[in-house]
């Protein structure tokens, strides 16, 4: 994976859940921990960076010694847009030969290694410059996304997500089926089914 970064975000405020969700437990681990974890098996630990915003000091002492590059997302009342803006112009300061960057979140509790190692290979195959996550219908993230986008992405504002270049782009979309992904956690009450069903 050596010309492939990766951008976590984990800058919103969590404010359906009413505490970070970063750090709810699961599987003995922070649903944030997991998530970097799986990325440290898979990408060049330069390669990652993590995108925080609210409570960050919290959560960035939770995950001390996980020797990942962080960056503080003072906006992230804005929206995602500018957590995956200031993710992705950070990485490329310092990876400037990447060329193509994942996309993901922390609250999808069946996210593995496999995901990403399975993405990166229908990237490859396909021959398309976008990769994504399909589930409930929908498409999401994980994406990854050559360096054709880097600048669509930096340009995002707002609530915009990755969404809005997926969809725009559709006939350059390669689609990874990830059933699981659909089991994000944004409530107490996603939390407690997470916890019933596991």
């Amino acid at each position: 994976m050596k010309n492939t970064g990766i951008i976590l975000l984990a800058a919103g405020g969590s404010s359906r859940m009413g505490s970070p969700k970063q750090l709810l437990l699961f599987e003995g681990k922070t649903l944030l921990e997991k998530i970097i974890d799986i990325s440290l098996n898979v990408f060049e630990k330069e390669n990652i960076i993590l995108v925080l915003g609210s409570e960050h000091e919290k959560i960035e002492s939770s995950i001390q010694g996980k020797n990942i590059s962080i960056c503080i997302n003072t906006n992230w009342k804005s929206g995602m847009a500018s957590s995956i803006n200031l993710g992705l112009k950070t990485l490329l300061l310092k990876f400037s030969e990447m060329e193509k960057c994942f996309i993901s979140v922390c609250d999808q509790p069946y996210l593995n290694s496999d995901v990403f190692v399975e993405m990166i290979n229908i990237f490859k195959t396909s021959k398309k410059e976008i990769a994504v996550a399909k589930y409930a219908e929908t498409l999401g993230v994980p994406a990854l996304f050559s360096k054709k986008y880097f600048e669509e992405l930096i340009q995002l504002q707002g609530e915009q997500g990755a969404k809005k270049i997926i969809l725009q782009n559709s006939d350059d979309v390669a689609v990874f089926e990830f059933e699981k992904g659909a089991i994000d956690i944004d409530t107490p009450s996603d939390y407690d089914n997470l916890k019933l069903n596991k």
